[in-house]
Parts: C-alpha cells; sequence; structure tokens
C-alpha cells in the first residue's frame, strides 16, 4: 500500500495491485512445482520487481501490517493448532516463546553493541526484540514437502503462536529504554505481566462474548463467516487499547473459540468457513512476504554513511547470531529437559537424539513481523535506517538459505517419529471402523424401533454394518478413488447437459446437485 491514503493515488496505481496478486499466485504456483518454500520465492520476487523502473515505489505503514495482516493470521493459526499438542508439550514451547526469545534478543544485544558502530546495549536489544521470532509461515509451507514428526510440527506450530508477542514486548521496552535513556526493572516486570495477563484476559473475555452473540443471534452461515473477521480485529484492538498484548489476545481467543466452535457454529458454517479462512490467509501471507521484497530500494536509499558492504555485513553477522544461538538452545532444551525429568514430569522423558534439536535449531526463518516491528520505530529514531536494512538482510537470509536447505536436511536426517505407534493407515481404517460401531451401536439402543419402520435409517444401519465388517486397512484403492472421480466428472457433464437441454428445469435443482457431487468428490480424501 502506498503510504499516502489519497484515493486517486490508490485508484492510479489499482493495475500494479491487481498485477501483484497475479504475480504472488503464480509464484507460488511455481513453489508448489519446484517443491520450495513459497515464502522464498515471494521475496525474491518482490525483490526482483523492485529493480524495474516506472513501477510505483511502495512504502508499507508498519500499521497495515499490525493492524490488517497480523490478528487474522494470529486467529487462523490459534484456530488450526492443536490444543491438546500445545498442552502436552506446553514446557518446551513456552521455553523456546519466551525464554529462547529473550536469550535471542540478549545474544544480538551484546553482539550489536560491540562490533556496530553507535549501537548501544538498549539500542541491542532493540534489534534483538525485532529478529528474535522466527516466522510460523515459512516453516509451514516447507512442513507441507516434507514429512517431520508429529511433536516437532506440533512444537514449531505452539512457538510460532506465542513467540510474536514475547518478541514485541521486548521491543516496546527497548524502544522506551532508548529514547528515555532509563530502565526501571520493576516497573517493567509489571508492565511485562500485565501484557501478558491482560492479553490472554481480553482475548477470552472477547472470545466469550462473541460466542454469546453467535448464539444469541442464531446467524447462518454466511453472517457467521463475517463475525469470525471482526472477531481477531476486535480481540487486537481492544487489547492494545487496554496496553496489554494484542498478539495474545488473538491467540487465547482464537485457541478458546475454536475447542468450543461446536457450541455455536453449525456444520454448514464451520465446512464454510474453514475454506474462506483458508483462501483469506493465502491472500494475506502473499502480500506480506512480496512487500518485504518490494520494500527493499526504499531501506537502501535511506541507510546514508552507512556503507551498503558495511550494512550487509552487520546483517550477516547478526543472521549468523541467529542461526547459531537457536540451535544451541535447542540443544540446551533437551539438556535442560533431560535433567529436570528427574525432577518433574515431563511430556516425553526419552532422549530425541541428535538429529531432532538440529531440525528445530534450523527452522529460524524471520519475516513479517520483523520487518513490521523495524518499520514501526520512529522516523527521527537513532541508526533507524540501519536496523531497517540489518532486518531485511535476516530475514533474506535466513528465508534462502535455512528455507531451501531445510526440505532437504529433513530427508536426509529421516526422523523417527516415537509418536507413531501403527502406521497412519491402520490407525485410521482402526478409528473409522470403530466409528461405525458406535453409530450402528447408538442407532440399534436408541431408535430401534424406528430402524423397523424407516427405510433411511435401515440403509444407514447397513452402511455401518458394512463398515464395520470391513477388515482393518481397507481402503479405497488409488486406482478405485481414481475411477469414482471420472464417475463424478461424468455426472456434473449429464447434470450441464440436462440443464441446457430442459428449459422448464429449476437451475437450482442443477446447482444443488452439483454441489453434492463437488462433497462426494472431497470425501474422496477421507476413504
Amino acid at each position: 500500500m502506498p503510504g499516502s491514503y489519497d484515493i486517486a493515488t490508490v485508484l492510479e496505481n489499482f493495475p500494479f495491485y491487481v498485477g501483484l496478486v497475479v504475480v504472488i499466485v503464480l509464484l507460488i504456483l511455481l513453489a508448489k512445482r519446484l517443491q520450495v518454500a513459497y515464502p522464498v520465492l515471494l521475496v525474491i520476487g518482490g525483490l526482483a520487481i523492485s529493480f524495474i523502473p516506472g513501477l510505483p515505489v511502495l512504502h508499507i505503514d508498519p500499521h497495515l501490517i499490525f493492524v490488517i495482516f497480523l490478528p487474522p493470521l494470529l486467529y487462523e493459526a490459534a484456530w488450526s493448532i492443536s490444543w491438546k499438542e500445545l498442552w502436552r508439550w506446553r514446557r518446551i514451547i513456552g521455553s523456546f516463546a519466551f525464554v529462547v526469545v529473550f536469550l535471542t534478543a540478549l545474544s544480538v544485544a551484546l553482539v550489536a553493541n560491540y562490533y556496530i558502530p553507535g549501537f548501544s546495549l538498549a539500542m541491542g536489544f532493540l534489534l534483538g526484540g525485532i529478529v528474535s521470532p522466527p516466522d510460523a509461515v515459512s516453516a509451514g509451507a516447507i512442513m507441507r514437502f516434507v514429512k517431520v514428526p508429529m511433536r516437532m510440527a506440533s512444537i514449531l506450530e505452539g512457538e510460532s503462536l506465542l513467540n510474536d508477542a514475547s518478541s514485541l514486548i521486548i521491543f516496546r521496552f527497548a524502544l522506551i529504554a532508548v529514547a528515555t535513556g532509563q530502565f526501571i526493572w520493576y516497573q517493567a516486570a509489571l508492565s511485562f505481566s500485565w501484557m501478558v495477563v491482560g492479553g490472554i484476559g481480553v482475548g477470552l473475555l472477547v472470545g466469550w462474548i462473541f460466542m454469546k452473540v453467535h448464539r444469541f443471534l442464531h446467524s447462518d452461515a454466511n453472517t457467521d463467516i463475517v463475525l469470525t473477521i471482526v472477531t481477531p480485529y476486535v480481540m487486537y484492538t481492544a487489547a492494545e487499547v487496554a496496553h496489554s498484548s494484542g498478539v495474545l489476545a488473538v491467540v487465547a481467543g482464537g485457541l478458546f473459540l475454536a475447542n468450543n466452535s461446536h457450541l455455536f457454529l453449525s456444520s454448514t458454517s464451520r465446512l464454510r468457513g474453514f475454506n474462506f479462512w483458508e483462501n483469506l490467509t493465502f491472500v494475506l501471507n502473499g502480500l506480506v512476504f512480496m512487500f518485504i521484497g518490494l520494500d527493499l530500494p526504499e531501506i537502501v536509499n535511506g541507510l546514508g554513511s552507512v556503507s551498503l558492504s558495511a550494512a550487509i555485513g552487520y546483517g550477516l553477522l547478526i543472521s549468523a547470531v541467529l542461526i547459531v544461538g537457536r540451535i544451541l538452545a535447542a540443544y540446551g532444551a533437551v539438556i535442560v529437559t533431560l535433567i529436570m525429568r528427574n525432577f518433574i514430569t515431563v511430556a516425553d522423558a526419552r532422549s530425541p537424539g541428535l538429529k531432532a534439536p538440529l531440525v528445530i535449531g534450523w527452522t529460524g526463518m524471520r519475516g513479517v513481523v520483523s520487518l513490521a516491528a523495524a518499520l514501526s520505530i520512529p522516523a527521527d529514531f537513532p541508526q533507524r535506517d540501519l536496523i531497517l536494512f540489518i532486518t531485511f538482510v535476516v530475514i533474506l537470509c535466513t528465508l534462502v538459505v535455512q528455507g531451501l536447505t531445510l526440505p532437504f536436511i529433513i530427508r536426509n536426517m529421516r526422523l523417527p517419529d516415537p509418536d507413531a505407534v501403527a502406521p497412519e493407515e491402520e490407525v485410521e481404517a482402526l478409528l473409522r471402523k470403530q466409528l461405525a460401531d458406535y453409530a450402528l451401536h447408538h442407532l440399534e439402543h436408541k431408535y430401534g424401533e424406528l430402524l423397523q419402520s424407516d427405510p433411511t435409517l435401515q440403509q444407514m444401519a447397513v452402511k455401518w454394518t458394512n463398515s464395520s465388517a470391513v477388515s482393518d486397512g481397507a481402503m479405497m484403492t488409488a486406482a478405485g478413488k481414481e475411477a469414482y472421480r471420472d464417475i463424478l466428472h461424468h455426472q456434473r457433464s449429464w447434470l450441464r447437459a440436462k440443464n441446457r437441454h430442459e428449459k422448464l428445469l429449476n437451475e437450482e435443482l442443477i446447482r444443488k446437485y452439483l454441489r453434492y457431487l463437488d462433497l462426494e468428490e472431497e470425501k474422496l480424501e477421507f476413504v
């Protein structure tokens, strides 16, 4: 978005923004084909586009990221994560999201204070707060191409939900310390406590209110989706107005609503909402990573007296500190867990070996939150332009180096999955059989008399009986699925042809059965 919100300027550049969305889609498709994390290609693509002469100069307003982009992205992530896994691995997730973030910021502060001219310790902490949180989207995009143990994916997802809050808290305190020249630890401790407790409290309160609103209005699917769009913005804004953490508010409220969605959302609302949010986050993530690359020329022009080579060197130095620090933290977490298992109950007391900590340590790609935090520094702040440039180098370096090599490392590590008690296909087949058994038992015991006279219920009973009789592991083959898809395709063609030839046939009826065929094709993912 441009720095000015003049409508005429926006309309004048509108074709550029439309073209940008098209480029984003094409780059994401290319990333899937190359099996590369799409944030990598988007940043590189944005960087390449920024050098094309005659294009509008992009000025990223940090409020655009914090207020418009961040709440829905966090909210969708909170709905996607497993609360069970989050609670199971709460200790290691909490240590990475808070302790490791603080130690990372401290390491960056010490190195920046020693090696970068003009950087005080407080300014180093400011830089550390900016670059300390790894980006969730980048790691998640890579996990789609390579299989990792479930516990590792859960730890990375849980960490990414919380580390943005802790890093932004550090950033705020460092910003105040640099501006005022003093740091009062007990005031900072009280403020930190309120930001955490207040943020969680505001998020839960707003979530509870919206749940009551959904139930009171008896809303349909369209209204439910609109309310879910509004919810994260209200959570974030209310928490920020209360001077607490908007990030934690959205995460806490999102987790609360996700785990109670069956109480206030219909199945239709949940299905449509899932599809809507998947598309929305797809577009938002694409835009923010493209923005990172497009903003480079403005960042470079602001370096002033600092040479480009020196600024690049500082950026690479901080990147090395972040990469090495995270790997050491991953191994340190293992050592602490092995020691603490003698005193407290931990989720898994077994040693994870040497491979898993290395993979977790290598997943430290930085992203949009870091750039937004750097951009939010006041214009007259000392060393602002250099901090911005270092942040950009860190994002680019970690995304390209770690993002491109992580799939290779994961494939060659061949990580064992200690939670896999049986092949996934066997577990799924057993679950389907048990679900059918339960449904048949409930039908026979509660609706036995109705079952004798209702043909539809009798057909359902036969279906569940046959499902229960199927041997474990029996699933529709790939060839069977392909054949069924071909049948569905021909059914669609028949319906459309019938709709064209019979002029008096209600097209709504045709559309209804076309949607039914779409659902049947979707069901193939579960058979």
